[in-house]
């Protein structure tokens, strides 16, 4: 189910990004005090009081000049206006109400979506008199808060929770298989879509961007039933979105939290951008069974070694997703087609399959057997008990005696033993380490 989404919005260092960490709770965008510097749209998912949610950090625009700063402030309202739930605009207290807070006021206030406003850098009481300006925004009690200090930041999480949409589950039955295509503008999503319906049921076009929204198709084939989520790339009129390749991360965000399986299609006549590796990891940190799909295999010039050498390029660009299958097809001429649907229901199994504790025992025993745990100042990590406590993707929680002396190697090194024995191809496999004494 696709959780609600969160947009922090507001012009440049104004401290979105140090908000946005302390809301997820890491580091996960660079924080720096000059404008502009978060160069990537930041996603990841919280929770505040039971209450689970996605959060954007819209501070991904790359800024040319002066000239382009306001552009590009209005580019990430546009775009949070768009795909957000509930807006947080952040203004400032230290610089004080600016004519930019202004003009992204008049556009949120168009926008009819829940907007929290969130004066940041009050550091201290006697900054809270600076507060009081940003009424005039219309947009009722601003809260004053400091990412610096982490102060007010549950206040203001109350309130952003509090004005939360419920999110209906998409009343799908378990045994249907939910299929999101994700990929950049142009790649083929929608004729994919097509070719497997066999009739146009999307909009195809090779203009990048055509299709608008995310559309649900379901279908059945032999007997197994699937919905289609395309994730089609955003696409507005104006020179804004003529570059609109990084900022439809949010739509493809709500397809992939939704999916048992998500397709990676790659342009195989244009081969692997970086693009390419952002919109996969996404899959891969949602936890979700994934394939990679090369579309357009017809127009690619190709010898017996064209094939081994392209998934070998997959692999070296993707090292965090040695586990998904590859799979070469045309939308366009449908060659190769019909190997896809049984990749989809192999990996949607093995993402939902639960191994039986004594067996899994049984294949950690071996592997430590074979290759003991190093030891560290006399001290040697004892692994008590292993079980599987999830699925979707196969979740897996290793009882030791010390969490502290499992190095990262070895953890590797128990996942590829648990994969040759019971396979999970197409899944991530999650392990967790958790301390179990002796007397336990």
């Amino acid at each position: 189910m696709a959780r609600p989404v969160i947009a922090i919005v507001g012009r440049p260092n104004v401290g979105k990004s140090t908000i946005f960490n302390r809301i997820v709770g890491d580091r996960l965008a660079i924080v720096e005090d000059k404008p502009g510097v978060t160069r990537d749209r930041l996603y990841s998912a919280g929770e505040w009081n039971g209450v689970a949610f996605s959060i954007v950090d819209t501070g991904g625009i790359e800024i040319d000049g002066e000239d382009e700063i306001m552009k590009s402030v209005r580019m990430q309202a546009e775009l949070a206006i768009e795909e957000a739930d509930v807006i947080i605009f952040m203004v400032d207290a230290k610089a004080g109400l600016t004519h930019s807070d202004d003009e992204v006021a008049q556009m949120l206030f168009r926008s009819r979506k829940p907007i929290v406003l969130a004066v940041n850098k009050v550091d201290n009481q006697d900054r809270m008199d600076e507060v009081y300006e940003f009424y005039g925004l219309g947009f009722g009690q601003p809260m004053a808060i400091s990412g610096s200090h982490g102060i007010g930041i549950g206040d203001l999480l109350d309130a952003v929770v509090e004005k939360l949409p419920i999110i209906e589950d998409d009343g799908y039955d378990d045994d249907v298989i939910r299929v999101a295509l994700i990929g950049r503008p142009n790649v083929g999503k929608s004729s994919l879509v097509n070719a497997l319906l066999g009739e146009e049921r999307v909009i195809v076009s090779n203009v990048a961007g055509t299709t608008r929204d995310a559309i649900d198709t379901p279908f059945e084939r032999d007997g197994q039933r699937y919905v289609l989520i395309d994730t089609a790339g955003m696409r507005k009129r104006g020179k804004v979105y003529e570059t609109t390749e990084k900022y439809s991360v949010m739509r493809a965000m709500k397809a992939i939290e939704r999916a048992d399986v998500v397709l990676v299609l790659i342009n195989g006549e244009e081969g692997i951008i970086e693009q390419d590796k952002h919109i996969a990891g996404y899959a891969h940190e949602a936890g979700k069974a994934s394939i990679f799909v090369v579309n357009k295999w017809d127009v690619v010039e190709k010898d017996d070694k064209t094939m081994n050498a392209f998934t070998q390029n997959i692999r070296d660009h993707f090292l965090f997703m040695t586990y998904a299958p590859v799979t070469y097809l045309s939308a366009l001429t449908k060659s190769r087609l019909h190997k896809l649907l049984p990749i989809v229901n192999h990996v949607s199994q093995q993402h939902a399959m639960r191994i039986q504790t004594h067996l899994l025992n049984d294949v950690v025993a071996d592997a430590v057997a074979y290759n003991p745990p190093p030891t560290d100042k006399g001290r040697r990590l004892k692994i008590n008990y292993v079980t599987q406590v999830a699925t979707k993707p196969p979740t897996i929680v290793i009882f030791v005696n010390d969490p502290d002396m499992m190095h990262f190697s070895y953890e590797r090194y128990l996942e590829n033993k648990i994969r040759a024995a019971f396979d999970f191809e197409g899944t991530p496999v999650r392990l967790f380490t958790r301390r179990k004494s002796d007397e336990d």
